[in-house]
């Protein structure tokens, strides 16, 4: 291999490459080591003219706020948090470090403040709808903005069925969340969904028939406690005037119908897929502006606990919880017109990609 000079490799970096980088070595200046350093980093230095931004984005996320409703002395409330992200016309913040188009994400945060004051918040996605139009039609180097709202489920208390005017009870029976989306010159797209919503039901569930080789120790079962952790989420076409909160109630109760079955004898389920299938066939059959739905089912386990030196007989009346690891299954479902109106869009849709994981439970 030919060895450069430290002098030689220093001008070839001057010459040639873009940037130049001056460096301030120690005594021993022209040893070996520091020769290569400098060659090998002529040799893999990046030209920003080689590379492509594939997206770059920012924004804030967890924007807590408590919006209080008052009609007379009926109080109504909505606790949400909100994370909202941008994407500009230009990189240049990234690229050169030049902020003139940044618009920072504290005013971010005091924009949703001011338009959960002067809008109020009907729906969920309602209020993400409004944030997507201020961002678009108030700033021009807004190429894409995508927001993500979930609200903390709280409820009207009632004292001998009578509804309370001004007190509530939080309830976790399942947390709402919505996205939107929308690029310049796009369509607005709204997601909405449900996640941490708890299920079981102690019968009416096996699983048999699976494929089976040496690596297998898990027995057939045709009686088992299905229990698991689900989040769904689906996307509506064009969102015309939509009564969101209704359409969200009836997909929560398409899902709990589904999953348990009539109540006098439930409904019988050979896996965790087709509980999923189940639900949205139901949702999908039910509810016509949903044009495509996910479901993600976190499998539960329960071990049935061995009392036999305690003198006992345990007929799956006492059982633990296995954690981990868990089972997750996940189907997307989604109607073929659609798809093919929409050929742009990718089947397989994803969840929010810009630091919403957490938000999420990703």
């Amino acid at each position: 291999m030919k060895i450069f000079s430290l002098s030689q490799v220093t001008t070839k970096i001057k010459t040639i490459s873009p940037v130049y980088v001056s460096l301030t070595l120690l005594h021993d200046s022209k040893t070996q080591a520091s020769t290569a350093f400098l060659y090998y980093w002529y040799m893999f230095s990046l030209q920003i003219n080689d590379l492509e931004v594939l997206n770059c984005e920012y924004g804030k996320n967890s924007i807590k706020f408590l919006r209080l409703h008052k009609e007379g002395k009926k109080h109504f409330v909505k606790e949400v948090e909100v994370c909202t992200h941008l994407r500009l016309t230009s990189p240049q913040e990234y690229l050169e470090g030049k902020n003139s188009l940044v618009i920072p994400t504290d005013t971010i945060k005091n924009i949703v403040l001011v338009l959960a004051k002067k809008n109020g918040i009907s729906s969920l996605e309602q209020f993400a709808i409004d944030i997507c139009n201020h961002f678009m039609t108030t700033f021009c180097q807004v190429a894409y903005v995508k927001t993500y709202i979930q609200e903390v489920p709280w409820q009207r208390l009632h004292e001998d069925g009578v509804p309370h005017i001004h007190s509530f009870i939080c309830v976790p029976d399942g947390i709402r969340f919505c996205e939107a989306e929308q690029c310049r010159n796009g369509p607005l797209i709204v997601f909405a969904g449900i996640k941490d919503l708890k299920l079981m039901k102690t019968t009416q569930s096996g699983f048999e028939g699976f494929y089976k080789n040496e690596h297998t120790t898990l027995p057939e079962r045709h009686d088992r406690i299905l229990c698991g952790e689900l989040f769904c989420k689906w996307s509506y076409g064009e969102c015309k005037d939509f009564d969101f909160d209704c359409i969200w109630k009836k997909i929560r109760e398409c899902i709990l119908e589904a999953f348990a079955g009539p109540p006098d004898c439930g409904e019988y389920s050979p896996s965790y897929q087709k509980t999923i299938n189940c639900i949205q066939m139901l949702v999908l059959s039910r509810v016509s502006q949903v044009q495509v739905i996910e479901v993600v089912l976190n499998n539960t386990f329960f071990n049935v606990v061995d009392m036999k030196n305690l003198g006992l007989t345990n007929d799956k009346e006492v059982l633990v919880p296995v954690e981990a690891p868990y089972g997750s299954c996940a189907c997307t479902l989604g109607r073929k017109k659609f798809f093919e109106a929409q050929g742009h869009m990718m089947r397989d849709e994803r969840k929010c990609q810009f630091g919403l994981a957490a938000a999420q439970g990703n």
